[in-house]
């Protein structure tokens, strides 16, 4: 079992920026990889970004050059920086943890950005 929790949302102007984190806790020597998806009202839940145990990383096109994907391993956390923030960006960002024993994840955060 892998547990994960997020924090750092909230409502930005646009412009602005966030930084997400995700602390994982529980079988964490089992993760392959680690990323953030999003979900928009009324639209599918979509991958952001992923980074993998080596650090490969891989971004949406909508959010290459704006987010970037990090993990620090002596804290069991993976971070999203969030900069140039967009109207469209507003969604609640679940982190995810592809481990050997399946897919787990976080509750979720909001992020609003609105003038």
């Amino acid at each position: 079992q892998v547990q994960l929790v997020e924090s750092g949302g909230g409502l930005v102007q646009p412009g602005g920026s966030l930084r997400l984190s995700c602390a994982a806790s529980g079988s964490i020597f089992s993760i392959n990889a680690m990323g953030w998806y999003r979900q928009a009202p009324g639209k599918q839940r979509e991958l952001v970004a992923v980074i993998t145990s080596g650090g490969t990383t891989n971004y949406a096109d909508s959010v290459k050059g704006r987010f970037t994907i990090s993990r620090d391993n002596a804290k069991n956390t993976v971070y999203l920086q969030m900069n140039s923030l967009k109207p469209e960006d507003t969604a609640v960002y679940y982190c995810n943890a592809d481990s050997q024993a399946g897919h787990y994840w976080g509750q979720g955060t909001q992020v609003t950005v609105s003038s």
